[in-house]
């Protein structure tokens, strides 16, 4: 019987089913929550091996592509799409830690990553070391304990613009055959691949830079492939245990690749991260520019960062471009291209200063958002750091006066004239 001679409601969901293939130059939008099976050998090959697509939270074509994009970008062997930079961070933390596991970390991390460690780990018995001098090797290694499973930290720190020594720290890693995770959010694969300086895993906010147009959430771990299960399986008996009901273990089944795999089968499709492949669409988009958006933004970063340090109202500027950043031969060594567009500056004058130039600028965005086109600001005592007490802060660089920047692709002088504007003020804020 055709389509043709069933019923109205019938005709309405299937008189337009189609298997037409076509070769679209754009990456083709999957937006279903699952695929069809050719016939009932295939549904159980794809729940035995998993191989094809069977259900969007377990695989989908569009999210694999990118996959596969970001993972070139980053010189990585595989990596898994999910919904948001968090949920990468803490599918990243899950696929090597589980309970009486510890981790040592940067504490010149997002508070996010901060909170999800002391508040939500601790919580599955997961402790966490935090380091203060990052550039300290031995402050590493000393921090390490037999149960440490994973060394975390980020490319350039938000906010003072740390740069990590990742040779450095990979290095004491693999000492203790554990893994070096780093947020690359702030530097992109355009500036930085840490993969390739020693690193194992990469992690990002897709949201931020990858993506661009601050249209959509998404996050993204990437794996060098290299793990080592005669080295490393006795910090990771998960991946080198064979599995429920004598399945072969994750490591047997995929090599140097046993850490991603067990991502994308065990930890991500089960608490519930899929990104919609819809978003992975517009990160893939975004991706594709990435390079020519990035070189823009840290070009025009630097010019700022330069012209604020030589103004009166500013008190300083951290911006690794810089020849007074603390770390900037850190930066030369390892950001190619230029040196990210996310920097923090401080104003004479405090909060009030602060206040001031948060409610007057016209061309910066005030929001909650970093890596988009659009230049953005924002007071992170009041904010992002909040929760951090006042000696915290400090540490980090971030006082009553500081404002963080992310510099987009507008017109510098635009940027510089908007800023000028505002700064023009602080003079009289400090003496009254």
């Amino acid at each position: 019987m055709t389509v043709a001679a069933h019923s109205f409601a019938t005709r309405a969901l299937h008189a337009g089913r189609s298997r037409l293939a076509a070769s679209s130059r754009a990456t083709p939008i999957y937006l279903t929550a699952g695929f069809e099976f050719d016939d009932f050998d295939h549904a159980a090959n794809h729940f035995g091996t998993g191989e094809g697509f069977g259900y969007t939270r377990t695989g989908n074509p569009t999210v694999r592509t990118v996959e596969q994009q970001l993972a070139a970008l980053e010189s990585g062997a595989d990596a898994v799409l999910v919904a948001s930079g968090q949920a990468a961070v803490a599918v990243a933390l899950l696929t090597v830690a589980g309970a009486g596991d510890h981790i040592v970390s940067s504490t010149h991390i997002y508070e996010g990553t901060r909170g999800l460690l002391l508040d939500n780990l601790s919580r599955l018995g997961i402790e966490t070391t935090f380091i203060d001098d990052i550039g300290d090797p031995d402050a590493w290694r000393a921090a390490i304990q037999p149960n440490t499973r994973a060394l975390f930290a980020e490319s350039i720190a938000n906010a003072r613009n740390d740069i990590l020594d990742i040779a450095a720290v990979s290095s004491v890693g693999d000492e203790f055959a554990i893994p070096l995770i780093v947020d690359n959010t702030l530097a992109t694969p355009f500036l930085l691949r840490p993969l390739e300086h020693g690193a194992s895993i990469v992690v990002h906010s897709a949201s931020k830079f990858l993506a661009g147009h601050g249209s959509v959430l998404g996050g993204v771990i990437v794996d060098n492939g290299r793990f080592d299960a005669e080295k490393a399986g006795h910090n990771a008996p998960h991946l080198v245990l064979p599995g429920r009901g004598g399945v072969a273990s994750v490591a047997a089944r995929h090599g140097g690749s046993a850490r991603i795999a067990y991502a994308r089968e065990a930890v991500a499709p089960r608490f519930g991260t899929t990104p919609s492949p819809l978003n992975a669409f517009l990160i893939g988009q975004g991706a594709e520019t990435l390079g020519l958006r990035v070189e823009r933004q840290s070009r025009n970063a630097l010019e700022i960062a330069r012209w604020l340090e030589a103004q009166e109202g500013v008190e300083s500027v951290d911006y690794a471009g810089l020849e007074s950043h603390r770390d900037h031969s850190l930066a030369q060594r390892y950001l190619s291209g230029g040196h990210g567009s996310i920097f923090t500056f401080t104003l004479h004058g405090g909060l009030d200063a602060a206040r001031h130039a948060i409610e007057n600028v016209e061309v910066f965005t005030h929001m909650t958002h970093i890596g988009d086109v659009r230049s953005l600001v924002l007071h992170p005592a009041t904010t992002s750091h909040a929760l951090r007490s006042d000696a915290e802060r400090e540490t980090l660089g971030i006082r009553p006066g500081t404002l963080r920047v992310s510099i987009g692709i507008e017109d510098v002088a635009d940027l510089i004239g908007d800023l000028s504007r505002v700064l023009a003020a602080v003079p009289e804020l400090v003496v009254t």
